[in-house]
Parts: C-alpha cells; structure tokens; sequence
C-alpha cells in the first residue's frame, strides 16, 4: 500500500492525470462549445450578436457563483463528490437544451450549466493539491491545464465543424454522449481522496479563512491576472467567426473551426512552462508568457489567412504559458483553504470569460476587429506594467 504522497513513478498519479484530464476536456468543451455557434444561433433565433453571447456569458456568471458555493463546500465535504456531481449533471443538460425553443430558456440552462460545471474546477486543483507529491504538482498541473487547452480547441473545433454538417442540436447530442463516458471513466479510475481533511470549523470562521486569501498580495496579482488574460483571450475568440465570415474572408463556419486547432500550442506550452520553472523564475515566465500572447494579439492584425494563423498560435502558446503558471502559483501559495484559493483565482479568471464575451460587443460594433484586438492586445501589457511597478514599490519599502 503506497502511504506517501504520488509521484510520476506511481500508476496513480497517471490515473489522476487522465481522469482529471479527461474531465476538464469535456468540462471545457461544455463551457465553449457555444462560442463558434454564435453565428449560427443569431440566424437561428434571429436575434443580435449581444443577446447571443449571452449563452457564453450566463454560463460563466454561472460558473462563477458555482466557484464560490462549491469551493467552500468541497473544503468542507470533499473532492470527489463534487467533481463526480459536475461531469453527470452537465451532461444531462446537454440532452435538454436542444429540446428548448426559445432562446431565454437556453441562456437560463446555460447559466445552471456554469453553476454545475465548476463542480470540478473548484475541487480538481485542490485535489491535485493534497494527492500529489509537490515536487511534482507544479508538472501535473501543466498537464491538466493542456487538457484544459484540448477541451476548449475540442469544444469549438468539432462543434463548429459537426453543426456545418448537421445542426448544432445534435452536436450538443455528441457531447453530452462524450459526457457520459467521461462521467464512467473517472467514477471507476479516480482514486480516493487519502489525504483530504475537512474544515471542522464554524461557518463563520470558514469564511474569514476564505477571506484571508484577500490579504495575500500574491494571490491578488494572481487573480487579476486570471481576470485580464481571459478578457483578452475571449475577447479575441469570441469575435474571429464573426471577422472571418465577413470579406475578404467569406470563410464557412467549418473552415472558421479548423483555426481552433491554434489551441495545440497551448496543449504545448503549458507543460513545458512546468518544466522550465525548475531552471527560471516563475514570475519572469508569466510575464514572458503574457508578451508572446500580446505579440500574437498583434500579428491577427494582418491581412493574410496566414499571418492570423500565426498570431493565433503565437496567442495560445503565450496565453497557457501565463495561466498554468499563474494556477500553480496560487496553490503553492495558499497555506490554507485550497479550494477556495483555487476557486478564487477562477471566480478572476471566468469573470474575465464573462466580460470578453459581451462587454466587448461594442468594440466590435463600433471597430471591428481593429478595435477587439488593439483593447485585448494592449490590456495584459498594461496590467504586467502595473503589477511591475507596485512590485519595485514594495521592494524600496
């Protein structure tokens, strides 16, 4: 019987790589399978681009209430559970929302569905966390955030491709089937939670706990970063389909989907950012990793098919290299309360989602690509500049 923490030696450990994995793929997938029908879904229920987003927005102002309920809880009543609850509820939304016919009610169960899904993003990490031998947390972490980067390219590559085919009511089918055997694969291969120990206290006091996380300059940094990164990065995804449909490009929504396979770069450069952090500083990576995504942000600019396929990689490479770093950083830092230091950082992270997603309609209303990407492009520059010069403050104190 294996009594220490798991490391890459140990089958475990890869267990907890693909069930974990496997569920944040289909978790990610759920989440941003909607982005690339935005086109789609406006024709469908002829509505404007701004209330169509708002089935990518309510899911994650969903996902966010969900970060703060279920982080506490699963502080409290364990990991598994919740993360064994969120694949299997989800799932049986996917079968619902095709049935709807009027679009309020999609964007109602797309908020229930947000709620839901942060069942294993509040728990995931912070399981990782008490199961995981540190030396090698920070490497599966990587790991995990590449399925994060597969989930999403999946999301919105196939989905984009199967609802050209056929109709985005059964390319929601196909997920949801996608759900149920990820929902059987991790109840049977995730190992127990050995290491877990529940708050025993009060209420009360859990929540000051939970509010210390405040007071950690770090993980403040950490959290706004989430928050600034996702705004740039959704921003920038939310509204390509929309540049590209229109000329010179006059793309079909299936090749528009094939540029989703930019995300490989971050399936890429998340690990090997893991494994960098043992030879470099982990702030210098971050913020290298936050100027190859503004460099990309740049180069989509150009005319060319080309030169945008460039800068989309260049983004994803840049983008994963800042989160999986930013996301180990905020475990490694928090002392206490995991889970919810974890589901803090990605309360930051999805209110970023949530703001890219429709805050921006009017950027793009207004200056169309040029606009979305000077803002997305110039915002984590700035923020990185900021965190800087505060940093230079605290150290002359």
């Amino acid at each position: 019987m294996i009594t220490e923490k798991y490391t890459i030696k140990h089958i475990q450990f890869w267990q907890i790589i693909l069930s974990l994995g496997a569920a944040s793929l289909f978790i990610f997938a759920t989440m941003y399978f909607m982005q690339p029908l935005l086109p789609l879904l406006t024709e469908s229920f002829q509505i404007s681009v701004s209330y169509a987003s708002l089935a990518m927005s309510m899911t994650t102002i969903g996902l966010i209430f969900g970060l703060l309920a279920i982080g506490f809880m699963s502080d409290r009543h364990g990991r598994t559970k919740f993360i064994h609850l969120s694949i299997i509820c989800s799932t049986i939304l996917l079968f619902i929302i095709p049935l709807l016919k009027m679009f309020i009610f999609i964007i109602i169960l797309r908020f229930v569905q947000g709620f839901l899904l942060a069942g294993l993003l509040s728990a995931a990490l912070a399981y990782m966390a008490e199961e995981i031998d540190p030396k090698h947390f920070g490497f599966a972490t990587t790991l995990y955030i590449s399925c994060n980067s597969i989930g999403g390219m999946m999301g919105r590559f196939v989905t984009g491709y199967i609802a050209e085919q056929y109709t985005w009511q059964i390319t929601m089918y196909i997920l949801a089937i996608f759900g149920v055997v990820t929902f059987l694969l991790v109840l049977f291969n995730l190992p127990t939670s050995r290491y877990f120990t529940g708050v025993q206290s009060k209420v009360k006091e859990d929540l000051k706990g939970f509010v210390v996380h405040f007071k950690n300059p770090t993980l403040l940094l950490m959290f706004g970063l989430g928050m600034v990164l996702q705004i740039a990065f959704t921003g920038m995804w939310t509204y390509l389909p929309f540049h590209l449909l229109e000329a010179p490009y006059e793309l079909s929504l299936k090749e528009i989907s094939y540029f989703y396979f930019a995300y490989s770069l971050g399936v890429i450069g998340a690990p090997i950012a893991g494994l960098l952090t043992a030879r470099f500083n982990i702030s210098h990576l971050r913020v290298a990793g936050v100027f190859i995504l503004c460099s990309g942000m740049m180069i989509t600019l150009g005319s060319s098919l080309v030169l945008i396929t460039i800068g989309l990689c260049i983004v994803c490479l840049g983008f994963f290299i800042s989160h999986a770093l930013a996301t180990a950083t905020v475990s490694q830092t928090a002392t206490h309360h995991k889970g919810s230091a974890s589901s803090l950082y990605l309360v930051a992270y999805y209110l970023g989602v949530s703001l890219g997603t429709t805050s921006l309609a009017p950027l793009w209303e207004s200056y169309q690509w040029m606009g979305v990407i000077l803002f997305t492009a110039i915002l984590p520059a700035i923020y990185v500049f900021l965190v800087k010069g505060y940093q230079t403050m605290q150290t002359k104190k």
